[in-house]
């Protein structure tokens, strides 16, 4: 049997060590990985091997040549094109036509047996058989899910936390049968897990997948990288060490010399010819590269130090990557997660801070601090986004630099010329970082039209008329000392998870565009925007009998951006009304759920004593409404949003609405009744932005005080939900409380369950398996659905170390035993 070795990939994401070197050459314990790679092969017998290259191709042709060194026949299969993992083999297809052959990657370190793996797939007479291995974090692989005789039921790539149901993934090694060509395009991309598999699947193929026991590392991240290296330290994985084990762990390659006054803690590894010098301390976890010299009184932790480095003298590592021919002068201190290039000079007594990547052939001046964090590690996070966009403490983790940068990046990704719109809320911070963002926009060769202080909704709303994309920035919700970065695409929604990956790349290698002088981008600051809005407000969303007379209502603005649109509304609306709280407060731009609560009772207290028809309270960027009935009593947000459905419902009567599946199974039977479907989505407000874009929906809620009016936008909007709201209850001549006493009584709950992360994958497994034959539905996260009709769902969070639980019974007392029964299955997961 052949075997193909995928060599081609650029790994972007392991920058910049990989800029001047192909990810297969990056060497872990001063050996390639896909040299790991090839001697595993050749120890399953494995030795006639087709590398399929593309991004540096020569490199890897050079270094491994025609395989003699290692006993092994390697032949080369060369892409023009990124052509995908199916294409790739695809494109090596003329040497692997007439037997079964095996699929590995070349920059994944496993100890694997491969042996084994064939024979599974010979009994099991399978086309394809893929090589499954169970990991705590499923995030960035593709899941697969088989049964009990391992045939594969289904695959799903690169999922969110919403989507985990497992923690057994795709490795990304296979062995197949030649017929699988005929399901691959020549010279197109085409992946197999993205592609032909689910082909293969639904026309009944035969696809198996093999459990395999033992060590499997994408390494695809600095992080990974690092812990590959300490685990071959480790001897948690089967690999071959190219040395001498002098003390237990402390291995020495041929011809180092280590000084007796030399302190070696192990395990590490010193290469071959590399040089220690008397008061130098190597520590745990640390490789030492060919040829690298570590000068007197050097301390090294878990650093990974590549060929023919300098370390001088009383110089720090811990925790950092060096590439090749770099020199480390006196003194100089390279932290926690830093990665230096290649042929880089680190200048005496610099300080380069923890994650700061500097790339190739760069030089760090002397005494130098050098402070760029791109991956927030404080946070938990590997990526820029959470669920409000950018977020962090302004001035410590939100900075006008960090402004600048993401700004830039996001520019990068859009065509010279194109038009920007910028917003923010009335905090002072958000005002000095939106300066800072629209100078790197205007750099960037992008034109500017600044909104200025504004209501997020319309923000969006002129985002979406002539824009690329938008930028606003808002203080925290209900935290003061911190603020939120948002992106917008062209239609004015949040970025779609794909365009967040793009800006997220272009941050991590700071490869950023800069204009020309003569392309330097325009500021204009357009006018009459609130009349604008509220004009296509009214035009779209049907306000007819609000000027009948009776009706009376109590506004409060909230003491935000809300009470800048609202004058120019209620006038053109013509209904009684009483605004409250319509000034700005710079000191206050956001508010505590304390604060919120309270606001409410005193907005219930005017609208008693005034005898008004309801009163509606905006939060602080207008984006949220709250309700209050004619007697003064606050309605929860879950039941205002059933409150809503049903008029909206009875008086379209067909259609769809988008809602959360963890809203309450009432608001289906509310829906029901009038002639309307509810459409389930995603916990994500993006996913309630997809559907409501859709023609068939007339309305959408999350439950929290966010509501979707789609005859005039797709996105949450606060002022848009009040004048439907104003329009319907004038119309339906109901009070608020009597539609609320109509709507049946929901009985919903929710738990939080301290997850580790290094278990949630495990987490989901557990829950899928202790569902049985319950009916599972898996649109976010999973939710197992009981005989008696009671549910329980469970949404692993994408930012925090927690479990989501929601559960509805008939009662509470039903909803909280079931809680209790589910929470029990995510704790089990952690014993």
């Amino acid at each position: 049997m052949k075997a193909v070795v995928m060599a081609g990939g650029e790994g972007t994401r392991l920058r910049p060590m990989t800029s001047s070197m192909p990810k297969p050459l990056l060497p872990v314990v001063n050996r390639p990985i896909m040299e790991h790679v090839l001697r595993l092969l050749k120890r399953h017998g494995l030795t006639e091997t087709v590398v399929t290259v593309q991004f540096l191709a020569s490199l890897v042709k050079n270094y491994f040549g025609d395989g003699e060194e290692l006993g092994m026949d390697l032949t080369y299969a060369n892409e023009e094109k990124p052509l995908g993992t199916a294409g790739s083999v695809k494109n090596a297809e003329e040497a692997l036509k007439d037997d079964s052959f095996l699929v590995i990657s070349g920059d994944a370190l496993t100890d694997f047996d491969l042996t084994e793996l064939i024979a599974f797939h010979r009994e099991r007479g399978a086309l394809v058989t893929v090589c499954l291995t169970r990991v705590p974090n499923p995030l960035e692989f593709g899941i697969t899910i088989v049964d009990e005789e391992g045939r594969v039921e289904r695959f799903l790539e690169k999922p969110t936390w919403g989507q985990v149901f497992s923690d057994t993934v795709n490795t990304g090694i296979y062995v197949m049968e030649p017929e699988v060509f005929d399901y691959v395009d020549p010279d197109v991309s085409v992946d197999w897990s993205g592609d032909v598999f689910p082909r293969l699947l639904k026309e009944g193929r035969p696809i198996y997948g093999y459990v395999a026991e033992g060590y499997w590392e994408d390494v695809g991240t600095h992080e990974s990288y690092v812990k590959a290296q300490a685990d071959v330290l480790e001897g948690k994985v089967d690999v071959d060490i190219d040395g001498f084990e002098i003390s237990p762990g402390v291995w020495i390659a041929e011809g180092a010399e280590v000084h007796p006054d030399a302190t070696l803690r192990g395990p590490l590894y010193v290469g071959d010819y590399a040089k220690i010098e008397a008061g130098a301390e190597v520590r745990e976890h640390t490789v030492i590269g060919s040829n690298v010299v570590v000068k007197a009184d050097a301390f090294l932790h878990r650093a990974v130090v590549h060929d023919n480095v300098y370390i001088g003298q009383q110089t720090n590592l811990r925790g950092c990557v060096v590439g090749k021919n770099t020199d480390v002068m006196r003194a100089a201190r390279i932290e926690d997660g830093a990665v230096i290039g290649d042929e880089c000079l680190v200048g005496e007594e610099s300080i380069v801070q923890g994650n700061v990547r500097v790339y190739p052939f760069k030089t760090v001046e002397a005494g130098a601090f050098v402070n760029t964090s791109v991956i927030w590690e404080s946070r938990g996070q590997a990526h820029l986004f959470g669920a409000r966009g950018v977020s962090g403490i302004l001035n410590v983790e939100i900075t006008p630099e960090l402004a600048v940068r993401l700004a830039s990046a996001y520019a990068t990704t859009l065509k010279k010329g194109s038009t920007v719109t910028t917003a923010r809320d009335h905090s002072r911070g958000a005002r000095a970082l939106k300066r800072a963002v629209i100078s790197a926009l205007q750099t960037s060769a992008i034109d500017v039209r600044d909104l200025e202080n504004v209501p997020l909704p319309v923000a969006r709303q002129q985002t979406a008329r002539g824009s690329a994309g938008g930028i606003m920035i808002r203080t925290t919700p209900g935290v003061t000392d911190s603020v939120d970065i948002m992106f917008f695409d062209e239609r004015g929604a949040d970025l779609s998870a794909g365009s967040q990956r793009k800006l997220d790349r272009v941050y991590a290698r700071q490869e950023y565009r800069r204009a020309f002088p003569g392309e330097i981008g325009d500021l204009h600051f357009p006018a009459s925007v609130f009349d604008a809005y509220t004009g296509s407000l009214l035009r779209a969303v049907d306000t007819s009998g609000a000027k009948d007379p009776g009706l009376k209502i109590v506004v409060d603005a909230g003491g935000g951006s809300a009470g800048l649109v609202l004058p120019s509304l209620l006038g053109r609306l013509g209904v009684e009304s009483l605004t409250i709280n319509p000034g700005l407060n710079e000191a206050r731009p956001t508010e505590t759920a304390e604060e919120r609560r309270a606001g409410l009772v005193r907005l219930g207290e005017i609208v008693s004593s005034a005898r008004a028809a309801f009163g509606v309270r905006f939060d602080p960027v207008g984006e949220r409404l709250s309700l209050v009935d004619e007697r003064g009593r606050i309605i929860e947000d879950d039941r205002a949003l059933l409150v809503m459905l049903d008029l909206v419902a009875a008086e379209r009567r067909s259609g769809c609405v988008a809602l959360p599946v963890t809203t309450t199974r009432i608001a289906e039977q509310v829906a029901a009744y009038h002639g309307t479907q509810v459409e389930w989505t995603t916990t994500s407000p993006g996913d309630l932005t997809r559907v409501a874009h859709k023609d068939a929906t007339v309305f959408g809620g999350d439950g929290r005080g966010g509501f979707i009016i789609p005859e005039f936008s797709s996105v949450f909007d606060a002022t848009a939900a009040f004048a439907r709201l104003v329009g319907l209850v004038a119309r339906t001549q109901l009070s608020l409380s009597q539609i609320d006493a109509r709507i049946p009584r929901a009985h919903v709950l929710r738990r939080d369950v301290a997850t580790p992360w290094a278990v949630k994958g495990l987490v989901m497994r557990r829950v899928v398996e202790a569902a049985g034959d319950r009916p599972v539905d898996t649109t976010d996260g999973v939710r197992v659905v009981e005989p008696d009709g009671r549910w329980v769902m469970v949404l692993p969070d994408p930012a925090e170390a927690v479990t989501h639980l929601w559960a509805e019974g008939p009662d509470e007392a039903a909803a909280t035993e079931l809680l209790d029964t589910w929470a029990a299955v995510v704790d089990s997961a952690e014993r």
